[in-house]
């Protein structure tokens, strides 16, 4: 177990040990709350990153990994899992320590957390094909689920673990192998689970980690050749530029990308229910998360209370130290970021934009990358600060008269990941969530989330599904077989059989 009081300094992770970057450099990973060094990480250039996939290829033709019954790799998902929740201890304040998440949110995904990978464990031996009926009797025809091959996963700082764990589970789950590139502010974690994937049973080379930066080591990952798909959480920008690459080469590419996604208070709503729901939409995880709540349309006959709620609350939020229980608002996960959103605050006051409570950055009394709860009011969908997706705990709330209104303004966004519905009427709540263009809805709550349940973007938030039984479809391919069992030949070998 790494010692984060003491900066350590780790490898890649490639064939099932720790490897040297080619070019001999590392980089170094700070605490966003303090801005201390926590480890240096290895460097990964081309280089590593076809010694990684170079090593999965390997894997992947290996007999012990090849040859492997669906049973038996539901076997080693399920002792992965065993192995992250007696590891939670260490994980937890690693993964808090690295990107700023509060301390006590990463224990509850953590507890979470095993139950991806024992679910995709019973799953394992259940993904078949399919019997065709074919027209001449003589023939038989079915098809088969074959893993792809090669996955390239690039994942994002905000829950490394969890969002790691979207994309290995299922590809792990269908036979194939990996080669994650975490994002350079958060490596350690996803190094880490690469260990445990090795400790746990899975041969060397499934799962390769190769750290670094997304123009060295992620662009040399999603360009290579030898990758058979590509699964990404990020930003659309990126996304876009990682679907032309996967589309030039014809593979596979799941693209979890941008949001800035709706809430909906209708006025039949239980206000305080609601106005906790819009903190917890885009306040908690610091507003970090793509499926954030950061616009809140509010019926006028409720507009003002539950403003005045949102606000109140937001005013007492404790932000500090993300490893303290008490604390409610860690750190933005590195400056840059933190200055993105200070700079997003900015121009939506030089648009017109009232800051009701925030607005300003913080230290949190530590010297990290802290920014006050945000809310801002005097808002409209023509505005960057409603249009763009911020990533930080700044919302914007605005009026609407008629349902009709609500769904429009609610629609008038590029993105489509996800949106929320507070109302007490359950023919409007389906009505709604029927009409909203998200790829999930929820109704009277925010940021509920299962392995079983599917997620999809819509628009620009995506391409591709995560979770639920449809997610090994990402990973497949299907094969269909023809097996003529008729003992005569062919009576007129120039016409096209079935």
């Amino acid at each position: 177990m790494p010692d984060l009081n003491t900066p350590t300094t780790w490898q890649h992770f490639i064939g099932g040990s720790p490897v040297e970057p080619a070019s001999g450099e590392y980089f170094d990973s700070t605490d966003p709350a303090t801005r201390r060094t926590l480890y240096r990480a290895a460097r990964g250039t081309a280089p590593d990153v076809d010694r990684a996939v170079t090593a999965a290829r390997k894997a992947f033709e290996d007999p012990r990994w090849r040859d492997l019954s669906q049973t038996r790799r539901g076997h080693l998902l399920r002792r992965l899992g065993e192995l992250l929740a007696e590891n939670a201890d260490e994980l937890a304040p690693m993964e808090s320590r690295d990107n700023g998440k509060l301390l006590r949110e990463m224990r509850g995904q953590l507890a979470a957390l095993p139950e991806y990978y024992h679910y995709y464990a019973g799953l394992a031996d259940k993904i078949h094909g399919a019997t065709v009926p074919a027209s001449d009797l003589r023939v038989l025809n079915y098809t088969v689920r074959e893993p792809v091959g090669v996955v390239g996963a690039i994942t994002p700082w905000n829950s490394p673990l969890t969002l790691t764990t979207s994309k290995l589970a299922p590809a792990l789950c269908t036979g194939n192998t990996v080669v994650i590139k975490p994002s350079e502010y958060t490596s350690a974690t996803g190094l880490r689970l690469a260990e445990l994937a090795l400790e746990a049973g899975f041969p060397p080379g499934v799962v390769n980690v190769v750290t670094g930066f997304g123009v060295e080591a992620g662009a040399a990952l999603v360009d290579h050749p030898g990758l058979a798909k590509i699964s990404f959480t990020g930003s659309t920008a990126t996304g876009s530029r990682i679907a032309a690459s996967a589309a030039s080469r014809f593979i596979g590419s799941t693209l979890e990308l941008g949001g800035k996604s709706p809430q909906l208070v209708f006025e039949d709503a239980d206000v305080g229910n609601a106005a906790m729901g819009v903190v917890a939409g885009v306040f908690a995880a610091a507003g970090q998360t793509c499926i954030a709540g950061s616009r809140v349309l509010a019926h006028r006959s409720v507009y003002e209370e539950l403003l005045e709620r949102v606000c109140e609350r937001a005013r007492t939020i404790r932000i500090g130290d993300p490893l303290d229980e008490a604390t409610e608002l860690g750190p933005l996960a590195f400056e840059a970021q933190r200055d993105k959103v200070a700079g997003y605050v900015d121009l939506g006051r030089s648009e017109g934009a009232r800051v009701l409570t925030g607005g300003a950055s913080s230290d949190g009394g530590l010297g990290g990358y802290f920014y006050e709860p945000t809310v801002l009011v005097d808002v409209d969908n023509s505005m960057r600060v409603v249009r763009e997706e911020i990533f930080g705990p700044v919302v914007a709330v605005m009026p609407f008269d008629t349902e009709e209104e609500a769904v429009r303004l609610a629609n008038e966004t590029e993105y489509g990941l996800a949106a929320g519905v507070w109302t007490s009427n359950l023919a409007r709540a389906h009505r709604v969530a029927g009409r909203l263009d998200a790829g999930t809805v929820w109704v009277n709550t925010y940021r509920a989330m299962s392995p079983m349940s599917p997620r999809q973007g819509f628009k620009s938030s995506g391409v591709g599904i995560e979770h639920g039984t449809e997610s090994v479809n990402e990973y497949t391919r299907l094969k269909s077989v023809w097996i003529n069992t008729a003992e005569e030949p062919v009576a007129d070998p120039f016409t096209m059989r079935s």
